[in-house]
């Protein structure tokens, strides 16, 4: 906790980054993240499945960890990543992302749309590669008509399937998920990625077409 809940000036963080090749976490609200990061930071908002996440997308419990939290959390956060055996935080951005910001410093973002624009530029041609990133039984239950599966969980496994000179839109159910995958995938190079941030019903009455819907419960176990 004493090493992890140590606060950083945007020039210590920045150096830190740099000589000692830390992830670099952010916590805040995706809707935040989306707007504005530090590049190569990744998201998984304390909001949102936090611990199930982290375990599953930071394979190395080793790995040094530097914090960007909403102003007040950072101890949470710190305390929230030992509990699931993360003990390597090695500080957070004192002030967070504004201070970042007020700084000077490099900022990245992600292109955002609502599911009402998406709508349109699928019913134009415009989005032609869409990743629905949620669990293979959410998509199996229902999907966009010629959406491409790329579960979130397995996303470290199956980033070779995609191309990094193709768009692809991206999406889940509200865009928690979707956020957490265009951050990690903007890391590792992916530039035309398109977020898509609202409920996955109002594809539907949106008029966009979906597979008949399966009840879960029905799926047979192979």
């Amino acid at each position: 906790m004493e090493r992890g809940a140590h606060a950083l000036t945007p020039d210590e963080f920045e150096s830190m980054a740099n000589e000692t090749g830390a992830l670099i976490m952010d916590v805040r609200e995706n809707t935040e993240f989306v707007e504005g990061f530090i590049p190569n930071s990744i998201f998984i908002g304390i909001d949102g499945g936090f611990a199930p996440w982290v375990g599953a997308l930071v394979p190395d419990i080793q790995q040094e960890i530097l914090i960007v939290a909403p102003e007040g959390r950072e101890e949470e956060t710190v305390m929230r990543l030992a509990r699931v055996g993360y003990d390597n935080a090695i500080g957070y951005l004192n002030g967070g992302f504004p201070a970042w910001k007020a700084a000077g410093k490099e900022v990245d973002s992600i292109d955002v749309i609502d599911t009402t624009t998406f709508a349109e530029r699928w019913k134009s041609g415009q989005a032609e590669k869409v990743l629905d990133v949620r669990k293979p039984g959410e998509f199996t239950g229902e999907h966009l008509d010629k959406a491409k599966s790329l579960p979130l969980d397995f996303l470290n496994l199956q980033m070779e399937e995609i191309n990094r000179d193709q768009e692809y839109y991206l999406h889940c159910r509200t865009g928690y998920r979707s956020t957490v995958a265009a951050s990690i995938l903007k890391a590792r190079g992916f530039d035309k990625l398109v977020n898509v941030i609202g409920n996955f019903d109002d594809f539907a009455a949106a008029g966009l077409p979906l597979t008949d819907y399966v009840c879960p419960s029905t799926l047979v176990k192979s």
